[in-house]
């Protein structure tokens, strides 16, 4: 085993202070999705709906212990604050620490799971094997059986970031930028091939780990809530199509469970940093986990969503209500008929709503009162479906007249371009159209 000295002279509440704000950073902070029992021999379980989330306004997840081992970094991310040319306050856990720390929370019912994430120190191996020896005394000496999620170091050995997946319960492992450009302007000692290969290895430890489930029933999982990662938005020049290509990418070949996008956030004076005068592109940061979604539960192809001739979503509708404006030959659809599939694809209708509408018509007939009932959000559905041949009330289809209606009330937002509008007249009522 590695051996590093950690100063132990900082008091553990101001380590905590440090390290905690520090980690406010990262977003990638995820539910469990496994089960875990507790059988009466340690502390804590691990249930698979997972962890209940609290979000405190900066975003951090309050039901996890959220921090840094260290800040520490042996790197020089322009668009990090713990780069290694920043004077900052710097800190470092003790494996004990964080131990102390998570079973301190725990037992006084704060917490429910750990977070635990690294700057670099020293290199990626002495890092990862910190991490280890971290979670292996809280597994093995502490029987804590809650909920961990640690980072794979990039450039650390595969033996160490093997042994500490059998040991969490998820892993990530940051892309930090969309593509290899942007991480070779912004971060240049980090190369995407290093970033990638943990990815790699977890994916194929996982697909091997299952076989093994398959034929011993005893064998120990590995990330068995699986594997997540991050892209900071708008610090680079790519364009909407660009990123979500890359997280479908993730999703088809690694079988990523989340992408997280974390607006940029311009914490250090730079000059290759973008000014942004509107401060974190929030707004397209929100559109990006829209259609991350729709990737994930939607059936949606970043195809459909998007193009090199329209590389950005449209900040004024929410991705799905805008493919749907651009197809609306698919439109109307009957929902006491399409299948769950054109139900999805409909705005307004979730894919638990969907789920209850197939269920519920067999049962029975269905009207507008049962749809809202199901959660279907009508004052956006009722412009794209029928109920019994009927629409809830006459609407024209045409592009124009739906987004009009659809934008009814909102504010215009800044930097984007608003629809055309124009004076209603009588003869924008459908009832009265030839």
């Amino acid at each position: 085993m590695m051996e590093y000295r950690i100063e132990q002279q900082m008091e553990l509440k101001e380590k905590l202070r440090i390290l905690a704000d520090a980690a406010k950073y990262d977003v990638a902070c995820t539910s469990s999705g496994v089960d875990r029992q507790n059988r009466g021999r340690g502390i804590g379980n691990c249930i698979a709906p997972g962890i209940c989330h609290s979000f405190s306004a900066d975003g951090r997840c309050i039901s996890l212990l959220k921090i840094l081992f260290t800040n520490e970094c042996i790197f020089d991310c322009r668009y990090c604050i713990n780069r290694r040319s920043n004077d900052v306050p710097r800190a470092s856990f003790t494996p004990q620490e964080v131990c102390d720390l998570t079973m301190g929370f725990y037992r006084r019912n704060y917490i429910e799971g750990l977070f635990l994430s690294s700057g670099i120190i020293v290199s990626p191996d002495v890092t990862m094997e910190l991490l280890y020896q971290t979670l292996y005394k809280l597994r093995r000496a502490y029987h804590f059986q809650g909920y961990i999620h640690v980072k794979a170091i990039p450039g650390a050995d595969e033996e160490l970031i093997a042994r500490t997946g059998y040991l969490a319960d998820r892993m990530s492992v940051n892309l930090e930028l969309p593509t290899a450009e942007g991480l070779k302007a912004l971060a240049p000692q980090k190369q995407r091939p290093k970033m990638l290969a943990p990815i790699q290895q977890v994916q194929k430890m996982r697909t091997q780990n299952k076989e093994e489930l398959t034929l011993y029933r005893h064998t120990q999982k590995f990330v068995p809530a699986g594997q997540s990662t991050q892209m900071i938005i708008g610090a680079t020049g790519e364009n909407d199509w660009q990123i979500m290509k890359v997280a479908e990418h993730m999703y088809k070949k690694y079988e990523m469970k989340r992408v997280f996008y974390s607006a940029f956030l311009r914490v250090n004076e730079d000059s290759l940093l973008p000014v942004l005068p509107g401060g974190p592109p929030l707004l397209r940061e929100h559109r990006l986990y829209q259609a991350d979604w729709l990737l994930r539960f939607y059936g949606f192809e970043t195809e459909e969503l998007l193009s090199e001739d329209r590389p950005d979503f449209n900040l004024l509708l929410d991705p799905k209500c805008d493919w749907a404006l651009r197809h609306l030959e698919q439109f109307p659809v009957e929902v006491t008929k399409a299948d769950y599939h054109t139900l999805l694809r409909v705005p307004g209708i979730g894919y638990r709503s969907a789920g209850r509408i197939v269920k519920a018509r067999r049962l029975g007939a269905l009207d507008y009162e049962n749809l809202k009932k199901m959660g279907v959000v009508l004052k956006r559905a009722l412009y794209f479906i029928t109920c019994k041949g009927k629409q809830m009330y006459p609407v024209k289809m045409t592009e124009d007249y739906i987004l009009r209606n659809l934008l009814d009330g909102k504010e215009k937002l800044p930097g984007t371009q608003a629809p055309l509008y124009r004076q209603l007249s009588l003869f924008d009522d459908p009832r009265f159209s030839v």
